[in-house]
């Protein structure tokens, strides 16, 4: 296969339906030469008849959330509240939906994003880079004359967020519409993980499509928007504090984060994943649960834990994992994420996530059911 045979086979793989047109002036060739390149990909037997069916599509991920671009800001001493204080301010890009998008397709698992940017050069900032890295985001809703959310927090001097804002209006463009224009992403996707950042779109989602969705909660004032339809979701990952609100549950011991994880698995969650900080994940599914506690590690960079987490949760379900080695495998995705002060660490690959876990010793209390 021809390097432009391959470009051509990327757009199609984004949208079965695009038109010769489309991918003409997208590749800035002549029509009549992407028909040439269509033809061949035709009789190398890799895409089918019209709509451009493929022939072996290999399985994915499919994330639907948003993408920013973050502003950080650290106190080089203690931090002092009302007042400048002396540090370091970096830019990167981010969004709870894009982290763990980047995070999958560093892990190496094929992942397609939908999301929503502006025509701005935040925004082109963000496409160019998925592109770099093997992202699938060409089917990205880009809004002509709006910002490119933007997410802006304040580290105190221990690097654990002091106070953060959020500029996300945009997402009110990622509407019904735009889902039902891409629903064949979702539909043909093995997983597809979303993000409480979407209450709008969330119901319809999971009432609509028959796959198996991954819940990122983001946080306890999100979790109140999805709390009625949480049973709907084959796999949650909240905090405690989050798993409080969904389930109403105060969780103040071992015992209470039984009874919040029986809650959920009786509403219809196959699995259930409580973070604890420092003291582990809890786990629960019909059939078994625990909790695994991971030794104490260093922290450099406090963002990005979360999403590499949901990256690896979503690693192991991709790959059959047991649930054990699933939350390993997460718990190192994580480690590797707070030992870089970027939100995602650049060296994230599977076997470096293996490595980081080989010989570090987790406390495991398992209780089959």
């Amino acid at each position: 296969m021809t390097n432009r045979e391959r470009e051509v086979l990327k757009l199609i793989e984004s949208n079965p339906m695009i038109s010769q047109e489309e991918i003409a002036k997208i590749l800035e060739i002549t029509r009549s030469s992407v028909a040439v390149h269509i033809s061949n990909l035709m009789k190398k037997d890799v895409i089918r008849g019209k709509g451009y069916v493929l022939s072996q599509e290999e399985p994915y991920i499919c994330v639907v959330g948003g993408s920013n671009i973050d502003i950080q800001g650290c106190p080089k001493d203690t931090l002092i509240l009302g007042d400048s204080n002396p540090g370091s301010v970096k830019t990167s890009l981010g969004g709870v939906g894009r982290n763990i998008a980047e995070n999958l397709t560093r892990l190496g698992v094929r992942t397609k994003f939908l999301s929503v940017v502006g025509d701005d050069e935040n925004g082109k900032r963000i496409l160019a880079h998925a592109k770099s890295i093997d992202l699938h985001m060409e089917n990205t809703l880009v809004v002509k004359g709006e910002s490119t959310s933007t997410y802006l927090c304040v580290l105190d001097e221990k690097r654990d967020m002091n106070v953060a804002i959020s500029y996300m209006d945009i997402l009110k463009n990622m509407d019904i519409d735009y889902i039902k224009k891409n629903d064949y992403i979702i539909k043909n996707s093995k997983f597809c993980i979303v993000d409480a950042n979407l209450p709008e779109i969330l119901e319809y989602l999971i009432n609509t499509y028959n796959v198996p969705f991954i819940l990122d909660t983001v946080s306890a004032s999100k979790a109140k928007n999805i709390k009625e339809f949480v049973g709907y979701f084959h796999t949650i990952k909240p905090n405690k504090m989050e798993a409080e609100v969904l389930s109403g549950i105060a969780i103040n011991n071992e015992e209470d984060l039984k009874k919040a994880g029986k809650y959920f698995v009786d509403k219809g969650v196959i699995n259930v994943f409580i973070t604890l900080g420092a003291d582990g994940v809890y786990y629960k599914t019909p059939n078994i649960e625990g909790i695994i506690v991971p030794p104490t590690m260093e922290m450099v960079g406090a963002t990005g834990a979360g999403d590499a987490f949901v990256a690896g949760l979503t690693y192991g379900l991709f790959n059959n994992k047991d649930i054990e080695e699933e939350i390993r495998f997460a718990i190192g995705a994580s480690i590797l994420a707070i030992s870089c002060e970027e939100t995602i660490n650049p060296n994230m690959t599977s076997s470096l996530v293996k490595k980081t876990i080989e010989n570090l010793k987790f406390k495991n209390n398992k209780i089959i059911l």
